[in-house]
């Protein structure tokens, strides 16, 4: 049975019309009736994806501190165990945007699923890991599993949700990322404690079958795929290398220092492989990324200022944590004050959420940057009022967080949620080398400046201003860019409501995140519609 042709004369994948065989493991299965038929389905969705979400940052913030406990028992070296935590960034943010693509094609609910089988059994060899080569191989393998789960986890939200409803649920997903990451910390130390390192893999095996349990329940069959054509294997790899590239020198030259001969070589490859893969993309007939779509001011702003959030996330957790350090003060209590920072995401990301539909967008994404970039200005230059500063900070990031996802989500075009997914976590993870690189860069010239050891309590609070004073400013820089922008665009999104099943309008003019509905015709995407795309089907199963 060959493809057929849908109302609109799109091709349309037929679905596999056996149930036996190695056939059965590429279909997804229906949920069952009282779930599909449940008013309240679409919030089993979220919640199902929260759990992926909660682990991922969980996992990622509580490995880190029990590296030097792990290199201890495996007799390794630090050079040699930082690789525990690298390998899995860089695999992680190498194919995250690739799995996204090949999700729009098989289907988003079994790319997650699978995804939590893959995470699950890989944490457990981790946790079994008789030498530090089979525990770096499993992480390898922990971070294809990861990237399945992070490519779909927006996409699947964004198709099962009501797009009124759509940034309130991206909110409160937000809310599980804040909240792993503000635990990680204390939970990784409880467990390090209770039964090692090992424990801290082993205790992803029950949160995993948990969450491939609830992914084959609760979450609906893919709406729309996309036919997938020849592959575009190569622009995989090259993507791979443009972004494996660049990320592997920043998060080392921080260590092995910027000049270092190897790590420029590193460099100038990835460098290299991002033109490459750009002129690949635009001779290729089935691309893996269309970079036409990229041209849509609200995937092109709405990426770079998630960037942007995520360079001061994360380059301000750093800075802070070494200045803390500095201050003598127990790491429970460091941990305690840091944790001020997500907490803010937590508490503030739901209640964006909810608003977002009310007063659209853009107040809510350049209102958090700049309510960001004020409070990092307040952290570094008046450090008694560090912790309101962190906190205000936070609030900011939450309030612009799924604000911004639920704009670039909506715009995205049929077919593409996943690899736009993808590409939005493989923005996330740029921006956290980053802004740990820019971080350490900025820290390390103010204690030299000074002419003392970054450890003592002056020089880190120089390095502390000078890393806060940045990062506030380039927030606060974007911030008042996009609400001028905005200001300035007379265009609008059309949220799809029941009565109207269609996907966000764009105008000729531009897009303008007020959530408004125009009178004017719309103007097609940038990017041209994949021939393999499958519309119209409204279908929750």
């Amino acid at each position: 049975m060959g493809p057929t042709r849908s109302r609109r004369g799109h091709t349309a994948l037929p679905r596999p019309h056996t149930s036996t065989g190695r056939l059965r493991l590429l279909e997804e299965p229906r949920r069952p009736a009282r779930i599909r038929q449940s008013s309240r389905g679409h919030w089993y969705v979220v919640a199902t994806v929260c759990i992926g979400a909660f682990m991922g940052q969980l996992d990622a913030s509580i490995v880190t501190l029990a590296l030097p406990r792990l290199g201890h028992d495996l007799h390794a070296g630090i050079g040699s165990t930082e690789w525990v935590a690298l390998a899995y960034l860089l695999v992680l943010i190498a194919t995250v945007a690739t799995v996204g693509h090949f999700a729009d094609a098989f289907g988003r609910k079994l790319l997650y699923t699978y995804g939590f089988a893959v995470f699950t059994a890989a944490s457990v060899v981790c946790g079994l890991a008789p030498s530090l080569g089979v525990l770096i191989a499993a992480r390898v393998v922990q971070a294809l599993g990861a990237a399945m789960l992070q490519a779909n986890s927006i996409a699947l939200i964004t198709e099962a949700m009501p797009r009124p409803l759509l940034a309130r649920a991206i909110g409160v997903q937000g809310a599980a990322q804040a909240l792993g990451l503000a635990l990680g910390p204390a939970i990784g130390g409880l467990l390090a404690a209770l039964g090692g390192w090992r424990l801290i893999f082993l205790v992803n095996a029950p949160a995993g079958a948990l969450g491939l349990t609830l992914g084959f329940l609760l979450l609906p069959r893919s709406r729309s795929r996309r036919a997938i054509g020849r592959g575009d294997t190569s622009g995989a790899a090259l993507l791979a290398l443009a972004v494996g590239g660049p990320l592997a020198y920043l998060s080392l030259a921080t260590r092995q220092g910027f000049g270092s001969g190897p790590l420029l070589i590193v460099l100038a490859a990835g460098v290299a492989a991002a033109g490459m893969f750009v002129a690949h993309e635009r001779r290729h007939t089935h691309p893996l990324v269309r970079l036409s779509m990229l041209r849509n001011p609200v995937l092109s702003s709405g990426l770079f200022s998630g960037l942007v959030s995520y360079v001061a996330l994360f380059g301000t957790l750093f800075a802070a944590s070494y200045y803390l350090s500095a201050q003598h003060l127990a790491p429970s209590v460091a941990g305690l004050e840091l944790a001020l920072l997500p907490a803010g995401i937590g508490v503030a990301a739901p209640i964006a959420g909810r608003l977002a539909h009310r007063t659209g967008t853009r107040p809510l994404t350049a209102g958090g940057l700049i309510l960001t970039g004020a409070g990092l200005l307040l952290a570094g230059l008046l450090h008694p009022a560090l912790l309101a500063g962190l906190a205000l900070a936070g609030l900011g990031l939450g309030a612009f967080t799924p604000a911004n996802n639920a704009s670039i989500m909506a715009a995205a075009p049929d077919g593409h949620t996943g690899l736009l997914g993808g590409i939005l976590n493989m923005t996330r993870g740029t921006g956290t080398a980053l802004g740990m690189a820019l971080a350490g860069v900025l820290y390390t010239a103010a204690a030299t400046a000074s002419g003392a050891s970054a450890g003592s309590s002056t020089p880190a609070a120089h390095g502390l201003t000078l890393v806060l004073a940045a990062l506030g400013a380039v927030a606060l820089a974007t911030g008042l860019a996009l609400a001028r922008r905005r200001r300035r665009s007379s265009a609008t999104v059309s949220w799809v409501t029941p009565s109207r099943p269609a996907a966000v309008h764009l105008r000729r003019s531009g897009i303008d995140h007020h959530g408004s509905v125009s009178t004017r015709s719309p103007a097609p995407l940038h990017a041209a519609p994949d021939p393999g795309a499958r519309h119209g089907s409204r279908v929750r199963t």
